[in-house]
């Protein structure tokens, strides 16, 4: 069943690694029941760790937590896209999405 629930998810442009299987429960007679969340936003302690992590390799970027986001600001485009090919390199099971506002 996971494989099916994944595949369709993907299809509509969700991650699987975006679900979180909550634990299986008995249902009626011998089937099993189990909830999937999906992650939304970065919880606290991944971006604790990805701020640390941007800050150990002294780029010239600003990282900081706002809420379930984590902003990167810094003056030029490409120090920002440095920052977010890091991103990519450390091992992060969660997947995210990068937006760029500096036109």
């Amino acid at each position: 069943m996971r494989e099916i629930l994944q595949g369709h998810l993907q299809k509509r442009g969700v991650a699987p690694g975006s679900l979180d299987y909550q634990k299986e429960e008995a249902a009626a007679g011998q089937s099993l029941r189990q909830a999937v969340k999906i992650k939304q936003g970065v919880d606290k302690e991944l971006a604790k760790r990805i701020v640390k992590s941007i800050k150990d390799a002294k780029l010239k970027v600003q990282a900081s937590i706002q809420g379930e986001e984590l902003r990167v600001s810094g003056k030029s485009r490409d120090e920002l896209q440095a920052a977010i090919a890091f991103v990519k390199t450390l091992e992060i099971e969660q997947p995210l999405q990068f937006k760029n506002f500096r036109d």
